[in-house]
């Protein structure tokens, strides 16, 4: 593939900081859109340079005039969402094509059926695909009526935010007055099985590029700290039949639980999500995702080979300030010497191979953290809300679509 100028649509997240890393090493010319704040992409040799915009999710069209904007003055070949901002995108997918740059995102109609976890349930029930029993509350009386252990969630949020486990009536009780239930909100029954991440590639439907892998360790945000690449015939199956149905156009990543009755999926999210381990099981999913960008209609990759593992010390350390200094410095020490769950394992979020200045960052949040373990919270909590899509910001775009 010729060298690409791509402009990612987000510079905070974990999955935009790896997106990045692919495009880089791939030889491509990466640059980004970031809010104010702290971001990851601010220490690395694959970005060439950052832009300033506001924040995506209360007001994603005032958001969306800005990346337009730089796309106009840019000269980019590619526009690639890499978060929350594909709900943006596809309402204003003409506009963005209109200025000449490629851009790979569904129509809003199958969007719709994914975006909100309402939606999502009966999306997945629609495809055939299994999930958790499970049911839409409206009210604090509905959800007083369910029966615990139950997860709760909002029907629009953002890395697991929106997501709480109650294993009494007296935790529901708690609940109930923090919750609002304009949009519902999902119950689920918990199953006990390992938390699988999926990532596939569409184009107009049909499948060309998916990766599995295991979450084997997780933060506290329900992020994979360390994963497994997996390769599951079974969640191939089930992508085709639908991405088929949804007739979906560019990445979709779905979370599921893997019993000993094979998979239940718990979450739909219509972008691409932290595609190092699957580079690293042979699985190019930035690539497939830039063809189809282009208006290419590339072939279908091999399935991963499975038994990769990689980890985000990063978020490791973040996720083990909880338990003190100490804990810190095991982690930042097992990894160090390759042991422990750092044994055969390699990084993908900051790779230092032929980029040191990616050591920056996680040098500084350590330091930050080994002074005051309490900080980890407010850092994690910062980075999220720079690309999560509001409830309100979703239905200004959907009264926009419908505008």
């Amino acid at each position: 593939m010729r060298r690409l100028r791509v402009l990612l649509s987000d510079g905070s997240g974990v999955t935009s900081r790896q997106v990045a890393t692919a495009l880089g090493r791939a030889g491509h010319e990466v640059e980004a859109v970031n809010p104010p704040g702290p971001t990851l992409m601010a220490e690395t040799r694959w970005v060439n340079k950052l832009h300033p915009v506001p924040f995506p999710g209360d007001d994603p069209l005032g958001w969306c005039d800005a990346v337009a904007e730089i796309v106009r003055s840019g000269r980019f070949d590619v526009l690639l969402a890499t978060q929350e901002q594909v709900a943006v995108l596809t309402v204003e997918a003409s506009r963005f094509r209109s200025l000449g740059v490629g851009l790979a995102v569904p129509e809003f109609a199958s969007l719709q059926r994914v975006q909100d976890k309402i939606s999502a349930v009966s999306t997945l029930r629609a495809a055939g695909l299994p999930q958790p029993p499970s049911q839409v509350v409206r009210s604090a009386s509905e959800l007083l009526a369910v029966e615990p252990p139950v997860y709760v969630k909002a029907a629009v949020s953002t890395a697991s935010r929106g997501v709480h486990f109650a294993d009494s009536a007296a935790a529901l009780e708690a609940l109930a007055p923090k919750l609002s239930f304009e949009d519902g909100a999902l119950v689920q029954q918990p199953v006990d099985g390992r938390l699988v991440m999926v990532q596939s590639v569409f184009d107009r439907g049909r499948l060309v590029a998916w990766h599995a892998a295991e979450r084997v360790r997780s933060d506290r945000n329900g992020g994979g700290t360390h994963k497994l690449g997996l390769c599951l015939p079974e969640v191939r199956d089930h992508l085709v039949q639908l991405g088929d149905h949804l007739k979906w156009h560019g990445a979709l990543s779905m979370d599921a639980v893997y019993t000993s009755d094979g998979p239940f999926y718990i979450d739909i999210n219509p972008r691409i999500v932290e595609p190092i381990n699957a580079s690293l099981s042979g699985v190019d999913l930035v690539g497939a995702l830039l063809r189809i960008s282009l208006g290419e209609h590339p072939e279908v990759q091999e399935d991963p080979v499975p038994g990769t593992a990689t980890h985000q010390l990063l978020l490791a350390v973040l996720s083990s300030a909880a338990e003190g200094r100490l804990a810190i410095a095991r982690e930042l020490w097992q990894a160090i010497t390759h042991t422990g769950s750092y044994r055969g394992s390699v990084e993908e979020l900051l790779p230092p191979r032929g980029d040191l200045r990616t050591v920056v960052p996680l040098v500084f949040v350590a330091g930050k953290l080994l002074y005051s373990p309490g900080k980890a919270r407010k850092t994690v909590s910062g980075a999220v809300g720079n690309y999560a899509l509001t409830a309100q910001g979703w239905r200004d775009l959907q009264a926009r679509y419908r505008s």
